[in-house]
């Protein structure tokens, strides 16, 4: 049986899928170096619960963690976004196209 290796880009996007995560990347690009317990308070998360999410933004490589004595600041890593972000670019001319064409008959569709 061969073993599945996930890329750089299945961890980015499986590490987004989760709205806890996207909303701790969000904090982070708002409020840059936060401690982990910063990010946790206003989530309601316990920190065993945020250090899985961190545990899996860090493995897609969407942050990085520095320690400073006992505090544990988070920072944004934005390589493995642009990565994504530039294969939805490969994209978005069909996408475009669609939404394009939806206007034209909704547009068309409400005429009197």
């Amino acid at each position: 049986m061969v073993k599945y290796q996930p890329s750089t880009m299945d961890r980015t996007f499986a590490a987004l899928a989760d709205p806890t995560r996207r909303a701790i990347l969000l904090r982070l690009e708002q409020e840059p170096g936060l401690s982990v317990s910063e990010l946790a308070r206003p989530l309601a998360q316990k920190l065993p619960g945020m250090m899985k999410h961190l545990d899996v933004l860090a493995d897609a490589g969407l942050i990085t963690r520095t320690k400073a004595g006992r505090t544990v600041s988070v920072h944004l890593a934005v390589e493995p976004m642009r990565e994504a972000m530039a294969w939805l670019k490969r994209y978005e001319r069909f996408w475009t196209a669609s939404l394009d064409r939806l206007v034209a008959f909704v547009e068309k569709d409400n005429e009197p």
